[in-house]
């Protein structure tokens, strides 16, 4: 829905909703991490010369540039390394605001995983607590398969 143009201190400002629709392509190794997760199991990239292992995967190590091809499986668990609580709510969120999304350092992982928060006290959710990942009982493939992290 577009709204009408104001004048406010001599400068045109037009108010609008930009809807734009998009396909995302993953892309080979997010393909294979997709996949992996509708098995319930998440995946991860480690490089060969200097043992990152990159959750999300990647194609190339960011220390060291090497191709990354050595698939390996991460724990369920890992630490909540930072958080931010979302208060406001667009049609685009996939839960009720308030919620919370984290980035969260799987175990056997060396980088961290940006998703939902769930089961979780907003007043008392605290960086360092363990998580675990809480899978949907549908899986479609995309990264909601992972339904939310929960504290352990």
């Amino acid at each position: 829905m577009t709204k009408q143009v104001t004048e406010e201190e001599g400068t045109f400002v037009f108010h609008t909703q930009l809807i734009m629709p998009y396909r995302y392509a993953v892309g080979k190794v997010g393909s294979r991490f997709i996949r992996e997760l509708r098995n319930k199991r998440i995946m991860g990239l480690r490089c060969p010369t200097c043992g990152i292992t990159y959750v999300p995967p990647r194609l190339t190590c960011g220390k060291c540039f090497n191709s990354l091809t050595d698939w390996v499986q991460v724990g369920n668990q890992g630490i909540l390394m930072t958080y931010t609580v979302v208060y406001y709510q667009e049609p685009i969120h996939p839960l009720k605001a308030p919620f919370a999304y984290g980035i969260i350092q799987l175990d056997g992982a060396d980088t961290g995983i940006v998703h939902l928060l769930g089961e979780v006290n907003l007043e008392t959710i605290q960086i360092g607590m363990r998580v675990e990942a809480v899978f949907s009982d549908e899986c479609r493939g995309n990264i909601l398969d992972i339904k939310y992290f929960k504290p352990v």
